[in-house]
């Protein structure tokens, strides 16, 4: 019995992080919306900022907010915290499982950077750990006392990050450790300021003393960064599945997009929930609309395309024998790739008919996509990638 322990680790690895990823996500924008709908009414009790009613499985519920704190402790307080860790860990496992297990193949592209595994692997862990120390100290310094100014910077930073990742690591390597870096802010959060916050605040409850009303604040300006950066980050990280998205010679730029389109989004619920109405609302779904097809325009233009329109055709002997010498080391029915004991996906390229028949696949993860050769392992070049999608566009001639 042979058994893909590498697989099946992957495969219960990110199981978990979409389990305890749907958690956090679903508790974050629960609480968002929540904070978001409260209401004023007369007869509240002393302290509490606002008040919702909401009716969900056959009861009632009845919600008070205080921005500080209650005068006394409850005896039964419930937190939310683990989805948070347990989301950034099963997140961190896989990580590793995929792209610095495998990091040949998925981290490190010779055409952009010729890393050993090791330099690829500590850059990449540098880079969460740098990713947060520059964003805390962010928060902390006077531009974290603008909410428009502490956005820009966020979102300068991860358009650094994000080019300096596309200049290192391959596409599909940039593009998760532009979220994984994103997801570690948003974890470290949870742990470093939400949690340690709220817990400052139950030991002056505790001990009779008022509770500080800036580490509330503080709390609340985290949460929502977090809840602004989760569209972004949830497709960051199936980023992977799309080379359209990670392939592009600038695809630092689709980074930049995806965070605009993202936050606009979010911004639009969460101004809804918040009660606007008309022009407050009518804006950010039609600009997020524009900004997607802005994204994928910019992410299918192929430069390699209109260069070659001028160009000869190549014989279909000439692009038979380039995607023999750059595909068939894995899609073929006796891979020489030692990673292979048979054809991904079961495609092969063995002779023209099977070619022919894979044609667009070929046209999108090779040429367009520029996914293929995994790692470009083989080395595939610019020209050849040009010539073959020529011989595609132009339909195959002999």
């Amino acid at each position: 019995m042979d058994i893909l322990f590498q697989d099946w680790i992957n495969l219960i690895l990110r199981w978990a992080h979409l389990i305890t990823g749907i958690a956090w996500i679903g508790s974050s924008f629960y609480f968002v919306w929540l904070d978001l709908s409260l209401r004023k009414r007369p007869g509240m009790d002393e302290g509490v900022y606002g008040e919702a009613w909401m009716v969900h499985g056959g009861g009632f519920y009845h919600v008070n907010k205080w921005m500080v704190a209650p005068k006394s402790m409850p005896d039964d307080l419930h937190w939310f915290k683990y989805e948070a860790y347990f989301t950034w860990l099963t997140g961190f496992a896989l990580l590793v499982t995929m792209y610095y297990w495998s990091a040949e193949s998925y981290l490190i592209d010779p055409s952009v950077m010729a890393l050993g595994k090791w330099d690829a692997i500590l850059i990449g862990l540098a880079s969460l750990f740098a990713g947060w120390v520059i964003y805390d100290l962010m928060c902390k310094s006077p531009i974290g006392q603008s909410t428009g100014k502490l956005a820009v910077g966020v979102f300068i930073l991860a358009m650094v990050a994000a080019y300096g990742f596309t200049h290192v690591f391959s596409g599909r390597g940039a593009f998760i450790h532009v979220g994984a870096m994103l997801g570690t802010i948003m974890a470290a959060n949870v742990f470093r300021i939400i949690i340690p916050n709220q817990k400052k605040v139950v030991a002056s409850l505790m001990a009779g003393e008022t509770p500080d009303p800036a580490l509330g604040l503080q709390a609340k300006q985290r949460s929502t960064h977090n809840n602004y950066l989760t569209l972004p980050v949830l497709l960051m990280m199936i980023s992977n599945h799309y080379s359209m998205l990670f392939s592009h010679d600038q695809s630092w730029l689709i980074v930049g997009l995806i965070l605009i389109i993202g936050g606009l989004v979010r911004h639009f619920f969460n101004t809804r929930n918040a009660g606007g109405t008309g022009k407050a609302i009518a804006w950010q779904l039609p600009a997020a609309a524009i900004g997607m097809a802005i994204l994928a325009m910019f992410a299918s233009y192929d430069p390699n395309a209109a260069k070659m329109a001028d160009q000869d055709v190549i014989t279909a002997n000439h692009a038979q024998a380039i995607i023999q010498t750059r595909c068939t080391a894995c899609h073929s029915a006796n891979p020489t790739d030692e990673g292979f004991d048979e054809a991904p996906m079961g495609v092969m390229f063995d002779d023209l008919a099977q070619i022919e028949a894979n044609a667009q696949r070929i046209l999108a993860q090779a040429i367009i996509g520029r996914a293929m050769p995994l790692g470009n392992m083989t080395e595939m070049t610019e020209d050849e990638r040009a010539e073959l999608g020529h011989w595609i566009r132009k339909g195959m001639p002999e």
